[in-house]
């Protein structure tokens, strides 16, 4: 307990003095605490990298989680020891890498996105449009803010997304004017908040700091705003959020449901199919990596996978056989309601019949010996 009171604090603020996301922030101090409780609530000051590696190899064999999520833990405690401590941890290379392998991506056809879509209507509907037709990742879309929207030029400006990259994607033509006509509506909802002396906006703290005016501004708000006004985490102050990452969750999942979709739908998958069907129409994967967002391009190249595996589209051996036919194979076998022929029952029950007389015989034994 002491630990968490005293130490954490001191994490908290240099990630927000460095300008982590919430999420990012949430994510490291999760790690950190799970790392100072597996050692028995040592402090961090006392423990070195052979530690590190006994926690970060504990995940993988005991825990079993993914490549990625190891490496998220990873990068918590070498921010912990470089970032807070000042502490050089050595080489923590040694640690025993995941070896659950990465679950090739979901995609859905043209057709099964359509039919999602049909299930939708209003602002879910908008919201999975710009997943699918951006290729934006949830949060990216929860995060869209006015300024964001460039309708002159046609183009959506991503800002400090994931791995603080900002990047431009196509802004689709078909939800043109319902974008605008959802503009024009938040703008009456942010004039409506000024009137009762309220308006505020959560903004990065930087920013929010140099400019504090800008927090007021029509442009630095959320699209997809909150129909309450909430107390941001961080500052403590009352501002209009944007809607909470479940409401569109949930609205997807009916969609599905209803769409009669078998497959594994989640709001990322909107994402995954953009990328595919990109590739399927022979777009450069270069082109695809900027619009994705992706750092390295080997991340972008597993929609390769997902696009044509090796065989996929190679003919079955079962199809160059002559057309088999289903329809008369079983026609001489007796239904279930006519009687089997005698030697076939005799076949079947022979055995049983054979135990039958057997356990018939046993009783007359013991009665002869008495």
């Amino acid at each position: 307990m002491q630990t968490r009171t005293r130490f954490l604090p001191a994490v908290q603020e240099v990630l927000r003095r460095r300008q982590y996301s919430l999420a990012t922030e949430r994510s490291y101090l999760h790690w950190i605490t799970r790392f100072i409780r597996f050692h028995r609530m040592r402090h961090p000051v006392q423990m070195t990298e052979k530690e590190i590696v006994e926690f970060l190899s504990y995940l993988a064999n005991s825990r079993r989680v993914t490549a990625s999520t190891q490496n998220q833990a990873l990068n918590a405690l070498v921010f912990l020891y470089r970032e807070v401590l000042r502490v050089d941890i050595g080489d923590v290379s040694t640690f025993e890498r995941s070896k659950v392998p990465r679950n090739v991506p979901v995609v859905l056809s043209r057709e099964e996105v359509a039919r999602i879509l049909d299930e939708l209507e209003g602002q879910p509907l908008l919201m999975c449009s710009l997943l699918y037709g951006c290729g934006l990742r949830l949060s990216e879309c929860l995060q869209l803010r006015i300024k964001d929207l460039d309708f002159d030029r046609g183009q959506i400006v991503i800002q400090k997304s994931k791995g603080y990259r900002d990047r431009i994607v196509p802004l689709p033509r078909s939800i043109l004017k319902v974008l605008l006509d959802t503009v024009s509506k938040r703008v009456e909802l942010h004039e409506r908040d000024l009137s009762e002396k309220e308006g505020r906006v959560n903004m990065p703290e930087a920013l929010a700091r140099k400019y504090p005016k800008a927090a007021f501004s029509i442009g630095w708000q959320f699209v997809f705003a909150s129909y309450k006004r909430s107390t941001d985490p961080r500052s403590g102050l009352l501002c209009r959020h944007h809607v909470h990452s479940s409401y569109l969750i949930k609205h997807v999942q009916r969609a599905v449901e209803k769409a009669q979709i078998v497959k594994k739908v989640t709001c990322h998958t909107f994402r995954h199919s953009f990328a595919t069907h990109l590739l399927e129409a022979n777009k450069d994967i270069r082109t695809i990596q900027e619009l994705l967002g992706h750092r390295n391009l080997k991340t972008t190249m597993i929609y390769t996978h997902v696009m044509g595996k090796p065989g996929v589209h190679s003919q079955s051996p079962l199809d160059s056989l002559s057309p088999l036919n289903f329809a008369s194979k079983r026609r001489d076998l007796p239904t279930m309601k006519e009687p089997l022929p005698l030697n076939r029952r005799t076949a079947r029950f022979g055995k049983l019949a054979s135990f039958l007389r057997v356990a018939a015989i046993v009783p007359s034994l013991f009665a002869r010996k008495t």
